[in-house]
């Protein structure tokens, strides 16, 4: 276990107030579609939606799994990731830990195979730095500065069974 740098009210905290940041840049909730990159980030999504419909009303929110775009990916898994059409839409990518951008990349491609969404933008709960591709959150929960050798871990309670980003 490293050191707790975000506990679970922080965590609900920082999602609570990404919610609202989500609702005033947007004008309120109209053609929003959050898309939880797997694993944490759809758990963060759903959390993010839920916290929307209780300020302003329903979003709705999709899994992404972004493996097989990625550049690191070996597998022969057919380009599939987002099922509905995205055209028209203002997606909001949402995951853990924001690093070198890879994984943005790769869901940044997904979403494009599924036609021309009106804006994509990206929140995250955890901004580390590290950025080897030239991709910035619009949305940050919290803003962590660590070194390339420390390890940052988001834990949720629906994956591991309680709520806390840790730095080892």
């Amino acid at each position: 276990m490293g050191k707790v740098i975000m506990n679970e009210t922080e965590m609900m905290r920082a999602l609570t107030r990404l919610s609202y940041e989500i609702i005033e840049r947007n004008k309120g909730v109209q053609n929003i579609l959050l898309m939880g990159i797997e694993t944490r980030g759809i758990h963060l999504a759903r959390r993010l939606a839920d916290k929307i419909a209780q300020i302003e009303g329903t979003v709705a929110v999709e899994s992404l799994d972004i493996k097989p775009y990625r550049d690191d990916w070996k597998g022969e898994s057919p380009k599939s990731a987002v099922s509905k059409d995205l055209t028209g839409k203002k997606v909001i990518l949402v995951d853990d830990v924001l690093f070198t951008g890879r994984s943005i990349r790769a869901a940044l491609d997904a979403c494009i195979d599924r036609g021309r969404p009106t804006e994509i933008s990206l929140a995250v709960l955890v901004d580390r730095g590290h950025r080897e591709l030239p991709i910035r959150p619009d949305y940050i929960g919290k803003n962590i500065p660590t070194s390339r050798k420390e390890h940052v871990s988001v834990h949720v309670v629906e994956v591991e069974g309680y709520d806390s980003v840790e730095i080892e």
